[in-house]
Order: structure tokens, then C-alpha cells, then sequence
């Protein structure tokens, strides 16, 4: 069948946020987080 989004959590949002301040590459972060790159390019952009 199809695939199961989830929206990012608050938590996550901020360690995007922190780590995109510490210099971490979206391919870490995604890493770090179980997430894929893209969503984290895509949260970057908001």
C-alpha cells in the first residue's frame, strides 16, 4: 500500500534548527533524526 507520513515534531524542528546553526550538513541531520534529507531541506525553507 501506500507510505505513512508524520509531520515533523517541535522537538525536531529545534534540533534542525540548532544543528543548521552549528553547521551540520542536511544529509547529518537527516542522518541524526531518521529523517530523510529532503524533509530536512524542506523544513530549512519554512
Amino acid at each position: 500500500m501506500g507510505e505513512v507520513y508524520s509531520h515533523l515534531s517541535e522537538e525536531e524542528r529545534q534540533v534542525i534548527q540548532i544543528e543548521v546553526g552549528n553547521g551540520a550538513s542536511i544529509r547529518g541531520i537527516g542522518a541524526m533524526l531518521g529523517r530523510s534529507p529532503s524533509s530536512i531541506s524542506r523544513e530549512i525553507k519554512r
